[in-house]
């Protein structure tokens, strides 16, 4: 991290975290923060569900909630972006605070409540976003909907054809019974409406769904046999959890979705055994969860990943670390021999069962 970055990452944590987060989005907008272009090497290009990317570092949602930066982010040095969560009309989301840091554990606590300015302002900005890219949408569902499962169609549909891959997210904890979209039967129906949404489109989108991390194995089997019945493209595996085992920061009792380090073997574990559930099927798998370097990420993809994403750690190390995680990720591939992502996918699975 430069002195700069450095100056300016300990001036936001003179901010609640709400209001760095927003400093920090007028910052990368405004062209304060690092911007490496695109990084890549011929062992880092991959593709994941159809998708050609730089590399398999991913910006996961939450941190772009209405497609506010896109042009910036697509200089940042991912390889893919994931915006949202959007919702069909607009929501104020939970009261505030909401978001807390938890630094002692590298952590946060959001409970949010998919606060954000509805698919029509969604549409209107990913209408303008860059040529150059992978851009993906996190889909939502509005708190007070009638039918939570059709609005994740509804956001697709109006969206849809500005996105380079959709993600449908029934995992927040932030949002009341929105995980029991995760059971085999409403999962099911949910997804087919999606589907039948990306079917009539002119480009035929992946669609991913993420999941949580506190599904048992029973639960994680059903989830595996729906999404290859349903013939969505793949599984974020995970969102944030609702564990606290081990947290010693002040904030560790409050209520909301935990990410960050305190996440990354719990959602590792998870990641490894979707990747055995689903080894013999075209299905892709993003792992998330306490990444925050190239040693992490690269034990992801090990544990069956075929891209990456992060954004709690940001909160703690800055945009310049993603320079840093692409680099050392081609580094560890030359190590250890592979000449792609996807030949070192999995090799690790077992060590995670």
């Amino acid at each position: 991290m430069s002195l700069f970055e450095t100056l300016g990452m300990r001036a936001l944590r003179c901010f609640d975290p709400e209001t760095a987060h927003g400093l920090a989005l007028k910052a990368l907008k405004s062209g304060l923060v690092p911007a490496p272009g695109i990084l890549t090497s011929g062992r880092l290009k991959t593709n994941l569900a159809g998708l050609d990317l730089s590399n398999p570092l991913g910006l996961a949602a939450g941190f772009d909630k209405n497609a506010d930066a896109l042009h910036p982010l697509s200089k940042s040095g991912f390889g893919f972006i994931e915006v949202g969560a959007v919702t069909p009309r607009a929501q104020s989301g939970n009261p505030r605070p909401r978001l807390y840091r938890l630094t002692e554990d590298a952590a946060a606590i959001n409970r949010f409540g998919f606060n954000n300015l509805g698919m029509d302002a969604a549409a209107s900005k990913l209408a303008e976003r860059p040529k150059t890219g992978i851009f993906g949408l996190n889909l939502g569902a509005n708190k007070d909907s009638e039918d939570r499962a059709a609005d994740f169609a509804k956001v697709l549909a109006k969206c849809g054809s500005h996105l380079d891959f959709a993600t449908v997210n029934v995992s927040s904890p932030n949002t009341e019974k929105l995980r029991d979209l995760q059971g085999k039967a409403a999962l099911s129906g949910l997804l087919a409406g999606v589907m039948d949404v990306r079917t009539g489109m002119d480009r035929k989108i992946p669609v991913f769904l993420k999941i949580a991390p506190d599904l048992n194995d029973d639960e994680l089997a059903e989830i595996a046999d729906v999404a290859i019945e349903t013939g969505i493209s793949g599984i974020i595996a995970t969102n944030t959890t609702l564990s606290r085992d081990g947290l010693t920061s002040a904030h560790r009792g409050e209520k909301g979705g935990l990410s960050g380090a305190p996440l990354f073997e719990k959602s590792t574990r998870v990641l490894a055994k979707l990747s055995k559930l689903t080894v013999d099927n075209n299905l892709a798998l993003i792992g998330v969860g306490g990444v925050s370097n190239a040693d992490q990420a690269y034990r992801k993809i090990k544990a069956g990943a075929s891209a990456v994403q992060l954004y709690t750690a940001l909160v703690f190390g800055g945009m310049g670390m993603v320079r840093d995680i692409v680099l050392g990720l081609d580094a560890l591939l030359e190590r250890d021999g592979y000449a792609s992502v996807s030949d070192a996918v999995g090799t690790g699975r077992e060590d995670w069962l």
